[in-house]
Parts: C-alpha cells; sequence; structure tokens
C-alpha cells in the first residue's frame, strides 16, 4: 500500500466517523474528537507500505494528542480574557449606557445613530474574536432599538447575524486568520487593513439595506425599550477600558523598543480590571468568570480538538493529501467556488476549516504570486457567514435565543440575510481576486 492510499483511508475515516457522530447527534467537537481517534487508530493498523517510519508506540500516540490540544492554547486564552472582559463591560452597565447614550445624543439622526450602533455591535467581536460573544453581550440591546424603530423581526436578527459575524471576522482578533496564518508559519501581521476593509464595508451595506424604512420612534419609547444603566457612569468612564485597550496593544507597535510586549491575554485582563475601577456598580467577579467559561466551554473545546485533529492529520499525511488535492485545482475553479464551500465547511467545522483549508490554501495562492495576507483575509470574512448553517449554527442559534425569535429559521431569518450575506461573499471574491491590485493600493 502506498503513502497516497494510506492517507486517503485516514481521510475518509475522519469523515465518515465524523459524519457518524453527528447523525447520532452528538456535539462537535465530541465528533470532532471521535474522529480524531478514528484517524489515529487506522494510522496505526493500516500497513504504510514504503513510508519507513517505525509503528507508533502508545505513549508517541498520546503525546501526539496532548502536544496537538495544546497547539491553539493562546488563542484560547485570547478567548476567554477577551469574553470576561466584554462580559464585565455589560454586568456592570457599561454597554447598557453606552447604547442609551447614542440613542439620546443622535435620536434625531437616523443614520448616524445606526451607524454608531453598528461600532457598538462590532466591536465585542472584533476583541474577541466570536460573534456569539457579540450578540450574547450587545445583541439583545442592539436588537431593542431595531424594534422600536420599527424595523421587522425577520431583519432585525438577519442583522444582528451579520453583524455579529463581520465582528468576528474585524481585527485586531480574527480568529480563522490566526489558526490559518499559525499552521502555515505565517506571522499574524498586516491583516488590520484587508480584514477591516472587508468586514466594516459588509456590515455598512447590511445596516443600511436592512434598516432602510426604518423609522426613529419617539425619544422617551425608545429609551424604554432598552434596559436603566445604573447610576454614575459617564462618557469618560464607559470609554476608559477601551482606552487602555488601544493604548496597550499600539504600544508595542508605535514604540516597539521602550514599550514593553504585553500579550493579549493580559491587555484583556488588564482592561477588565479597569472597568472593575471606573464602574460605579459592584458584581460578582467569581460568578461573571463562570458564566464565561460556561458559555465558552463549547467554543474553547472546538479549538482543542482542531488542535488535536491538525495533529493527528500531518501525522498520518491526511493532511498533505488534502493540501494536495487543493493546490492542483485550477484557480478559476478556486474562484468561483470558494464563496459556497467555505461558509458551508465552517457551518459543518466550524474552526477547524482554517486548518484544513486554509493552510493549503495559503501556500497555493503563494506559490502563484497571490499576497498570502489578503487572500487570507478574504476568506477569514467569508467564513463567520457560515455560522447560520447546520448542524452547528453557533452564532445563529445565539441570536435566535437572545433576540427570541418567532419566526422560521430558514425561510424567515437565512432568507432576508441572503442579499448582505451574497454582496459580501461577492465582495471578498472580487478583491481576492484582483488581489495583486488590492495589495499594491494599500501597500
Amino acid at each position: 500500500m502506498t503513502m497516497f492510499q494510506h492517507s486517503l483511508i485516514v481521510l475518509i475515516a475522519i469523515a465518515v466517523i465524523f459524519a457518524l457522530a453527528k447523525k447520532l447527534k452528538v456535539s462537535t467537537e465530541l465528533s470532532m474528537f471521535a474522529a480524531t481517534i478514528a484517524a489515529l487508530i487506522v494510522h496505526v493498523i493500516v500497513p504504510m507500505g514504503e513510508d519507513p517510519r517505525s509503528p507508533l508506540p502508545f505513549m508517541e500516540a498520546i503525546r501526539h494528542i496532548v502536544e496537538g490540544g495544546v497547539t491553539y492554547f493562546d488563542i484560547c486564552l485570547i478567548f476567554l480574557t477577551a469574553t470576561f472582559f466584554m462580559a464585565l463591560y455589560k454586568e456592570t452597565g457599561g454597554a447598557a449606557y453606552l447604547v442609551r447614550l447614542i440613542v439620546k445624543k443622535f435620536h434625531a439622526h437616523k443614520n448616524l445613530c445606526m451607524l454608531l450602533l453598528m461600532v457598538v455591535m462590532l466591536v465585542p467581536g472584533a476583541v474577541t474574536g466570536s460573534g456569539a460573544t457579540t450578540v450574547l453581550t450587545v445583541g439583545g440591546l442592539v436588537g431593542a432599538v431595531l424594534m422600536s424603530m420599527g424595523v421587522e423581526e425577520n431583519k432585525r436578527i438577519a442583522l444582528i447575524f451579520i453583524l455579529a459575524a463581520m465582528s468576528a471576522a474585524c481585527p485586531p482578533i480574527n480568529l480563522w486568520a490566526m489558526i490559518a496564518a499559525a499552521g502555515s508559519n505565517m506571522p499574524y501581521v498586516g491583516f488590520t487593513i484587508p480584514l477591516g476593509f472587508l468586514s466594516i464595508a459588509g456590515a455598512l451595506f447590511a445596516t443600511f439595506y436592512l434598516t432602510a424604512k426604518a423609522k426613529m420612534p419617539p425619544l422617551e419609547e425608545a429609551l424604554k425599550m432598552l434596559p436603566e444603566a445604573p447610576q454614575g457612569w459617564n462618557g469618560i468612564r464607559v470609554a476608559l477600558p477601551f482606552i487602555l485597550m488601544i493604548l496597550l496593544i499600539a504600544g508595542g507597535r508605535v514604540i516597539p523598543f521602550q514599550f514593553p510586549i504585553i500579550g493579549m491575554p493580559l491587555i484583556f485582563m488588564l482592561s477588565a480590571v479597569l472597568v472593575l475601577l471606573v464602574s460605579p456598580k459592584r458584581v460578582n467577579i467569581m460568578e461573571v468568570a463562570m458564566t464565561t467559561v460556561i458559555n465558552l466551554r463549547g467554543l474553547v473545546g472546538i479549538m482543542i480538538v482542531v488542535g488535536m485533529l491538525n495533529q493527528i492529520m500531518t501525522l498520518s499525511g491526511a493532511r498533505g493529501l488534502l493540501s494536495l488535492a487543493v493546490v492542483t485545482l485550477p484557480i478559476t475553479v478556486i474562484f468561483a467556488t470558494l464563496w459556497l464551500i467555505l461558509p458551508v465547511a465552517e457551518g459543518v467545522l466550524q474552526y477547524a476549516v482554517a486548518p484544513l483549508f486554509g493552510v493549503p490554501l495559503i501556500m497555493l495562492f503563494n506559490m502563484l504570486g497571490y499576497d498570502p495576507i489578503v487572500s487570507l483575509s478574504t476568506w477569514a470574512v467569508m467564513l463567520p457567514l457560515g455560522d447560520c448553517l447546520p448542524p452547528t449554527a453557533v452564532v445563529g442559534k445565539a441570536a435566535v435565543m437572545e433576540l427570541d425569535f418567532k419566526g422560521n429559521y430558514y425561510k424567515d431569518f437565512v432568507k432576508t440575510a441572503l442579499v448582505p450575506m451574497l454582496f459580501i461573499l461577492a465582495l471578498c471574491t472580487l478583491v481576492m481576486i484582483f488581489n495583486k491590485q488590492f495589495a499594491g493600493l494599500i501597500g
């Protein structure tokens, strides 16, 4: 048996076991873990023919599982600390005060008010990398404003989902780009402009397309729809945690030799401490921390299992086989199909799609002379749109739950979101095709 056949059998085992587990309604992360263990077993028992490697000892197999499990340990820390920061900001009333402030100040200017509410929606996902965090922290508040403006329920939930997806794609934290970049030994540097352009353009289109017929209600009516913010909050207190976060992130880049290098998890924890210091409301820190961990259990679990799966696929040659299959496709076929393949794959595999497809695609585009940063940015903005698709639909389900959506999930919600989603996919495809020109434009 050739190494090609061996790797193909491993790949088939992964697909079959994952599909079988999902059929049995096993969670996505456990389905991936079962597929990973099956791949390891198949790799051990199926002959490798010309491959000179000796049989895999038991302890060595365990080492690969453990090593894969901590591959994205730093990303998991970013996930947890950033979401803890945003959860504290919400629980202390900062998010409610900010939304009420925007409605009060810009009530007479609908477009400006919508623009600022869009920014509020983008911030949580931009700093955490999670669209679900955006929905759970500010989705209900913005949804209440949209309801007071007469925006239909279908359009409300569609807009909340798309803004949450674009917030996850927005810099500085884009987990798909970070995972794929790490898998291809490419530093996560230079993504701010391409990711920012694509995600913000998509968010702008969705916001004004879905709220075109909305009208601002009387101020008192709009404020009644929003929860009261604790007494003592003001504009300076609301802004200080984010100012600190921006200064700490920018300091190491602006004055790298004078400013200490601070990791993103520590930056978010320092910002969380500042939230506690400026907040007029006291909260139970341990309760917020425990809730954060419980809410992120599934996402962190997926990250851990994705690392394991990636490790075993690399060990068995299955990842190389998949890479070979991708890089041998005609570039025109890739241009014509990625806009559909990536969101669908995200709905099935979640973050696992980043190393499985992102890494070989980076290699292919780099080999063909395309800018890998711009290329990866286009894929990393397409991917979160799949978070409303089965079987996972993580962000879509979170939006339905948070807004208490009563309509049909597919006929009402997903159908309403299709036009903005297609606009974003088309924009990303155009930037991917004219990659070199766009890279030259942004320098």
